[in-house]
């Protein structure tokens, strides 16, 4: 297993109703197949999923990146400017 450490900012903390958290996943998996893992744990982040921006250990990273051992996790609403 793979313990890693995720960040919530913004709305995605509100919706998670934490700051951060650990979580042991399998080693090897994909931001994707991660993306089911958390909803699980945190079911209430379904929603938001599919547009909220991830990185790994401060680099924005997509559907197909593989989560390294002991990596951070962040995740960000998306964001709009004018």
């Amino acid at each position: 297993m793979n313990k890693i450490k995720i960040l919530f900012f913004a709305t995605m903390r509100t919706r998670a109703k934490r700051s951060s958290m650990e979580l042991k996943i399998p080693k090897e998996i994909s931001i994707a197949d991660f993306k089911d893992i958390l909803i699980v744990e945190i079911p209430a982040l379904e929603a938001s999923l599919h547009h909220t921006l991830f990185s790994i250990n401060k680099e924005y990273a997509f559907d197909e990146d593989i989560i390294p051992e002991n990596a951070e996790i962040a995740l960000f609403p998306p964001v709009s400017g004018g």
